[in-house]
């Protein structure tokens, strides 16, 4: 249950109080707290803020551990967990629930997927386990590494989810597209992938692309040859679907600057409504330079996170790429210096394939999904990025006006 704004819940998870609810949870133990700090904000418009924490707790008998503890004020379908804590605000307004990594009261595979042990005979040789991303209630990521290094992934997901991500990944195995293989599956929540081939085209991006061309080509051209068979699968809303629902996020990060996430979002509902997305196509759904792996700065190697392949508008793959790669940047200046002039590059390129209307109002959707990401410590230098990717979306829009 909640009576607090959004605005509210972020402040009540990340803010000074935090400690307190923090203490409550680990305290029913008879743990204590030596310190802690907000590792990460998890803001889901509509649908509840969760909070990742770096927790130093002297336990009941005097231990000191280092632990990870998340926070939720999202509705919960698995209350009974072993080791959740409910704490009811004292006013009635909201239910926040806290637990200790791994056990996520909606991921019930997370232990035994960062279990070394369990993911070893799941495998069938000695392996360790590390997260590598986490959003709370909704997924992880874990990779298994060998004498050799990086030797599966292992992406755990909500129970009912399990067969219908495996089916995706089948369908393309079957179409010789070049994405992770299923190696194991658990109906509790857990996939095993086998590990991509290639790195990260974010390696290349921060090198500088000899043929910036020849890279967006070669993209594209993975988005081109995606099966039809895709066209059967459930159509899942694209970024700019909920361009409303990321600017009220962006203006609960930014609560000065929440005029002009509004005026953004206005903008892009207008530009789409003005505009031809092309027609209905196979696609990945969320393709960026994270989810591209490359043989090199003109060869994909494979493509991740293929949870959303299915009927869309081609057009959004390419704004989402675009709209990610652009706040690169903002995020790490003194890394990608050779973005803004390889993105100029790109969208000359990118506008003679789709209707520049609808490209802009679909990259400045994406960028704008990714301001209240930038808040992912306490404090305040996290702002820079976060206005500066603001600043992006809207210079998005102002390309065509």
């Amino acid at each position: 249950m909640t009576g607090m704004s959004e605005l509210e819940q972020v402040e009540l998870l990340t803010g000074p109080g935090a400690v307190e609810l923090l203490a409550k949870a680990l305290g029913t133990e008879g743990s204590q707290i030596v310190s802690w700090k907000v590792d990460a904000l998890h803001h889901r418009p509509a649908a509840g803020v969760s909070a990742g924490y770096q927790v130093t707790v002297k336990g009941a008998g005097g231990s000191v551990s280092e632990q990870y503890v998340c926070a939720t004020t999202a509705r919960l379908t698995r209350k009974d967990t072993p080791g959740l804590v409910r704490l009811d605000h004292a006013e009635g307004l909201i239910t926040v629930h806290v637990w200790r990594h791994p056990h996520d009261p909606e991921l019930p595979a997370l232990p035994a997927a960062c279990d070394p042990v369990e993911m070893s005979q799941l495998i069938g040789h000695q392996v360790s386990a590390s997260m590598v991303a986490y959003r709370p209630t909704r997924r992880c990521v874990v990779r298994l590494d060998d004498a050799k290094g990086p030797a599966a992934f292992v992406k755990v997901v909500r129970p009912k989810i399990v067969a219908d991500l495996v089916g995706r990944h089948e369908m393309l195995a079957a179409a010789g597209i070049p994405a992770p293989r299923v190696i194991a599956q658990d109906p509790a929540g857990l996939v095993m992938l086998s590990r991509a081939a290639g790195s990260p085209m974010a390696n290349f991006l921060a090198a500088g692309l000899p043929d910036p061309d020849a890279t967006f080509d070669a993209v594209v051209g993975v988005l081109r040859s995606l099966p039809p068979v895709l066209m059967n699968l459930p159509r899942h809303p694209a970024w700019s679907d909920r361009v409303e629902y990321y600017a009220h996020a962006a203006a609960t990060a930014l609560p000065e600057r929440g005029a002009d996430a509004t005026a953004i979002a206005r903008q892009v509902e207008v530009m789409k409504a003005n505009s031809n997305p092309g027609p209905l196509a196979p696609t990945h759904g969320d393709y960026y330079e994270a989810n591209i792996f490359m043989h090199g700065p003109a060869q994909v190697a494979s493509i991740l996170d293929v949870d959303s392949v299915g009927p869309g508008h081609q057009v959004d793959d390419v704004a989402c790429l675009l709209g990610h790669v652009s706040v690169l940047p903002h995020l790490a200046p003194a890394i990608y210096p050779h973005v803004p002039g390889m993105l100029d590059r790109w969208w000359n390129l990118a506008t003679q394939w789709y209707d520049p209307r609808a490209l802009a109002a679909r990259a400045a959707a994406v960028t704008l999904s990714l301001v209240a990401g930038a808040k992912r410590t306490e404090g305040q230098s996290w702002r820079v990025d976060a206005e500066g990717r603001l600043d992006q979306a809207a210079a998005w829009l102002a390309r065509v006006r």
